[in-house]
């Protein structure tokens, strides 16, 4: 489990700008059972952090007290330069199911794909319930499956951890693979009457002209 150092804020006294000027990032951590604590962390370790868990895996935040575990819940990114400007950490509880989207990791090669065909990712996450204990970092998806033309992998076909429980509909497609649609092209016929009726019709009065 990631570790991350954090420490409350206090809003009376360091602005949100002031926070960010001294590399740190605002923050709020609340949970079913958590209340609502603002805090704030160095934003080089949440970036870590972030490209070690991701949204899907439990950050123990250090630095309140006892160690709470905690899901990466949302991220509101500066819209110019992408930096996370506010995080907002989800306390969870050990034996309560949380929903979470994982992402998912496409191994393996398609015999279709080989072949020629198209292969196209419908989903790139997917939503599933379980104990924020046995949530997996990613989920796999075997392309060795999609063998032929419009071969689906669905939801129901993933192989999920133990105790990892699917969130969405068990036929929703994840990946399939499809013909490649063949490129048209039209083919355009030149009007050749039009042409020499064209060149007919300078060399008329290119005479009329020299006639003057």
């Amino acid at each position: 489990m990631l570790t991350l150092a954090v420490e409350k804020r206090d809003k009376a006294v360091a602005t949100l700008s002031s926070l960010r000027a001294g590399g740190l990032i605002p923050a709020v951590v609340y949970g079913a059972h958590y209340e609502a604590t603002p805090i704030a962390m160095d934003a080089k370790e949440f970036a870590k952090a972030l490209r070690e868990a991701g949204e899907a895996t439990i950050v123990s935040l250090s630095g309140l007290g006892a160690a709470v575990p905690t899901l990466i819940h949302e991220i509101d990114r500066d819209p110019v330069t992408g930096y996370p400007r506010h995080v907002d950490f989800y306390a969870v509880t050990k034996g309560e199911k949380v929903q979470v989207a994982i992402p998912l990791v496409f191994v393996g090669e398609s015999s279709a794909v080989e072949a020629g065909a198209n292969l196209v990712k419908v989903m790139h996450e997917i939503e599933v319930k379980a104990d924020p204990m046995d949530l997996p970092h990613t989920i796999e998806v075997d392309l060795s499956a999609l063998k032929e033309l419009n071969a689906q992998i669905h939801a129901k076909d993933l192989v999920l951890p133990k105790g990892v429980e699917l969130a969405v509909e068990p036929e929703e497609v994840v990946v399939l693979t499809q013909e490649v649609a063949a490129e048209k092209v039209e083919a355009v016929a030149a009007d050749i009457s039009a042409i020499e009726v064209e060149k007919k019709g300078k060399e008329e009065a290119g005479a009329e002209a020299a006639a003057e």
